[in-house]
Order: structure tokens, then sequence, then C-alpha cells
């Protein structure tokens, strides 16, 4: 049996992935690729078909199903391709007879399947509650497990295309997720990270009101045996008060922590539709780090959003500093048809990607200070791979001969500016 999954885009993407493998698996499909694809760009789509076209050229006899938030998005583009044999929507793509239809459909006698006939697709945003999915582990014995906790969002940022493909937000019950993460922890996995479309919105619609920083705390309560966990990205202006008790009490919660900013000014973030302020995302990081000296912080950056001037450029390079940023994600801003910012006065292509360079070469440098403040400093590092570790604060670390899957402490004697040097 030969069910292959390519990934596309988010952590959560990479969690849904596993319960597709198990879900074609049981369903008996054989000879299938399976594409997980991401819509958050139009690179990101672009990229898919790119995959799609190099796969039929490679694999000329398998299958080929894609999925994931393009195909939710966009159906009509895929099934239109000769190479792709079916398309699955967003939420179908959980669910086991969606799988089973696919195998029935796929089987059939080599015939002539119009387009409209390729296409599995329901609404999403009829989609109201969570289905629980409980995996085993991840394939190839990673060290790292993404749980999903969250799906969807309610909010309508107006560069943002992800709602149409997640639909509004939701949530996976408590008792589900911790379940999920004991799974994990007995399966070997040394560190396991919390993933969502919208994460700090967990719990809004479920009849506990438990959110994010009630849901780590029964994490660390019921899986006392977990070493590691992470939660991924966040929206700052929605941590609440348990998230930043545990942010400060608890050493297995790791000291990083990735945020939403998107712009540094003021104006941009209101066209943008966000719900904080510049100052909102200083004074969060500033009352982050009282509580937990050691934290890293990352970011996520948009460059060139419509209507940005020089001025409101600078502000968000300014960021970095000012929020003591680690790690940055530069997305060079793409227009998303279908959305408001779409509408507005763009910025010219080149300007985009010289403000995203310079934004690259702002998180470069901030990089290799903090890997230059952990010189002579001991960490526990996750063995990733051969290769690379990472420390308790997502630092990446050159390893020789340690095995994947274990913690060990190392000391680190230098850096070559991307990575530490035990």
């Amino acid at each position: 049996m030969s069910v292959d999954i390519i990934t596309f885009g988010c952590r959560l993407n990479a969690f849904e992935s596993e319960v597709i493998r198990r879900n074609a698996e049981d369903a008996g499909l054989d000879e299938v690729v399976i594409i997980n694809s991401c819509a958050v760009t139009n690179e990101a789509v672009a990229q898919t078909r790119q995959s799609i076209r190099r796969l039929r050229r490679e694999r000329p006899s398998a299958r080929i199903v894609v999925t994931g938030c393009a195909a939710q998005i966009e159906p009509a583009m895929f099934a239109q391709m000769a190479e792709v044999d079916r398309v699955i929507g967003n939420d179908d793509k959980m669910r086991s007879e969606a799988w089973r239809a696919a195998q029935v459909a796929l089987a059939a006698p080599d015939v002539e399947i119009t387009a409209e006939k390729k296409i599995a697709v329901a609404d999403i945003m009829a989609v109201t509650e969570m289905a629980p999915h409980l995996v085993d582990g991840f394939q190839g014995g990673l060290p790292r497990a993404f749980v999903q906790v969250q799906n969807g969002c309610d909010h309508r940022c107006t560069f943002c295309i992800i709602p149409f493909g997640r639909g509004n937000s939701r949530s996976v019950p408590m008792d589900a997720v911790v379940d999920q993460v004991r799974a994990f922890v007995e399966a070997g996995h040394a560190e396991i990270v919390l993933t969502g479309v919208d994460l700090t919105s967990y719990g809004a619609d479920l009849p506990s009101g438990t959110r994010l920083g009630g849901l780590v705390k029964q994490i660390l309560r019921h899986v006392p045996e977990i070493r590691r966990l992470r939660i991924s990205s966040i929206d700052s202006i929605e941590a609440d008060r348990d998230l930043l008790d545990v942010i400060a009490n608890e050493e297995r919660l790791m000291p990083h922590l990735h945020l939403s900013l998107q712009s540094g000014d003021d104006m941009i973030l209101k066209r943008m539709k966000r719900r904080h302020s510049r100052r909102d995302a200083i004074d969060f990081c500033a009352q982050v780090r009282r509580l937990r000296p050691e934290v890293a912080f990352g970011a996520d950056i948009i460059a060139g959003f419509p209507t940005e001037t020089d001025d409101m450029f600078a502000r968000s390079l300014d960021l970095v500093a000012e929020c003591d940023l680690t790690f940055l994600h530069v997305f060079p801003y793409s227009s998303r048809p279908g959305t408001p910012a779409a509408r507005m006065p763009p910025v010219a292509a080149e300007v985009i990607r010289d403000r995203a360079r310079q934004l690259r070469a702002a998180a470069s440098a901030a990089l290799r200070r903090r890997l230059a403040a952990e010189v002579g400093a001991t960490r526990r590092v996750l063995i990733e791979s051969a290769i690379q570790g990472r420390t308790e604060h997502f630092l990446p670390v050159a390893i020789v001969g340690a095995e994947p899957g274990t913690v060990q402490m190392m000391r680190f004697s230098g850096h070559d500016g991307t990575r530490l040097l035990p």
C-alpha cells in the first residue's frame, strides 16, 4: 500500500496530514499522492501547482489528490488541472468517509472524469464543531509532534484569505487535547507543540470557558511526564491571565513565543483590521520578559502592505529592536483576490522586495546577537536530526554524533551566525 503525503504551510497542516494518512490507508487507497496545500500567499498556491505538475511527470501511474486551504478556496482551479484526480475540502479531509468515497472514485475504471465530478468540497462556513482525532504518532518518529487544539478564525484581517479556507473559530475539547498529548508523549515524542489558526481564541466556543492558558495548565497537570511543551503563533492581545501565569512559573513550557504582529505602524495595523496597536505589542513583550527574562520572541511581519509609506515601514523595522525579536517570518505582501486589502492602493513590487530584504537583514542581525549572548551558556537541547537541535528558546544548534529524539545538556563554545556550536 502506498499513500504519500506532501504537506505545505503551517504546523496545523502537519498534524492534519497524519490524520489524513491514517484515514486514507484505512480506506484502502493505494498508489496515491495527497497534497495538503496552503493558501496564505499566491506563492504558496503556485508552489502547489508546480508540485502537482512535477509529481505527474515523476509518478505517471499515481493518483493525485489535492486538499487543504488552497483546495478549499479554489477547488475548480485544481479540478481543471489534468494532473489532478480528486479535490477534497478542508473539513472533508479530516473525515474517514471522504477518503472512503475517494477510494471508490479513484478505483473506478480509467475513464474521463469531468472537473466538476472531481470536487468533494463542502461549505467550510457551515462547520461549527471540531471532531477530535487521536493520532498515535508522527511518521518517521520525529522528536517533535504537533497537536491541533483549534481551527478557523472569527476575525477578518483585510489581507487574510485563510478564514475562507478554514472557516470560523472552533476548539477541540480539552479532554481530547490532553489525550492526544499523552498519546504522543507515550509514543516517545520529546516535545509537543500546540497549534491552531487563531490559537489564543481557544475555548471561546466551549461550554467550560477554559482558555488557552487553562488548557496549558491542564496538559501539564494531567501529563506530568511531558518534557517540553510549546505554543505556536499567538495573538498577544488575547493572552489570558492563566497563560501569563504558566509562562512565568512552568519550566516545561518553553521560553519562546511567536507573535502575530504583522506591522509596527498604527495606521497600517488599522488598515489591516488588527486588534492591537504598536504600543500593545511593545508592552506585551516587556510584560512577558519581566515574568520570564530569558524568553525569545519571534514574529510575523508583512512588508509592503498597501498604502505603506517609507515612514510606516521604518516603524515596522524599528519594532524588531523595540520588542527584541529574535526570529522573524517576513512575508512580502501578496494580494489575495476577495480580500479588502486587494482593493487598496498597492506598493510597487520592487519596493516590497526591498523592504522584505531589509527586514530579513534585521532578523539575521537579531539572531546573531542572541546567538552571541548564548555563548558560554549551558542549555537543554532537543536533538532533531543528525545535524541539528534546538534549545528551549528554539535557537538552532549544530549537532554531531547525538541521537535524534533525545534531550541533552550542552554548553556552547561559539556560533556560526545561524547556529550555536557546542
